[in-house]
């Protein structure tokens, strides 16, 4: 079957939950900065979250770029992609209302890990459908960034008990080496 029938769902997904978090952020009352204060931390994770979830939708359009057709398999993939991405509100939410204290930095961390444990899981099934051969096996390579970043999630959850602003720094970090363009997919369909 086709792709283009998941991709214009995920997209529709990815856009409503971009705009169930943005619901979330109230206007202060008040008219000077000082009313700004309380709202810092939900706009905060707000603004992580939307960098994760842009890097998703990036990245999944990219990836998408990549294939020919989707299976059973790969629908059920996305899908289970799609449940962790839409939890993200919940957990952004709680998070900032709660100024990164640590049950709600953990959770965060646990939902992200998820999250990117499932993007995985669409990239191997995507591969497994289309051969180790495919301009996406080729492109993802040994996927090192993806690797890495779970690993990396793993290793903040529990740190967020001891120190939650280290594992908000470690999600940011998380962020920062998505930020940075990955060409693989452009330059190997390219070719």
């Amino acid at each position: 079957m086709t792709k283009s029938r998941m991709e214009a769902f995920s997209d529709g997904v990815l856009a409503i939950i971009i705009t169930i978090m943005v619901l979330e952020l109230r206007v202060p009352h008040g008219s000077d900065l000082a009313a700004l204060l309380p709202v810092a931390p939900k706009f905060m994770s707000y603004v992580l979250s939307f960098i994760l979830l842009g890097i998703y939708w990036n990245n999944h359009h990219h990836l998408l770029q990549a294939i020919k057709q989707v299976d059973g398999r790969v629908l059920w993939a996305n899908l289970h992609l799609l449940f962790w991405l839409s939890i993200v509100p919940f957990v952004t939410g709680w998070m900032g209302e709660n100024a990164f204290t640590a049950w709600p930095v953990a959770l965060y961390g646990l939902v992200q890990l998820f999250a990117a444990v499932a993007y995985f899981i669409l990239v191997r099934s995507l591969i497994h459908l289309h051969g180790r051969g495919s301009v996406l096996a080729a492109a993802v390579g040994r996927d090192f960034k993806g690797k890495v970043s779970l690993a990396i999630y793993g290793v903040a959850i529990p740190v967020a008990f001891l120190r939650s602003w280290i594992a908000c720094g470690l999600y940011v970090l998380v962020a920062v080496l998505w930020l940075i363009p990955d060409r693989r997919i452009e330059r190997t369909i390219t070719r």
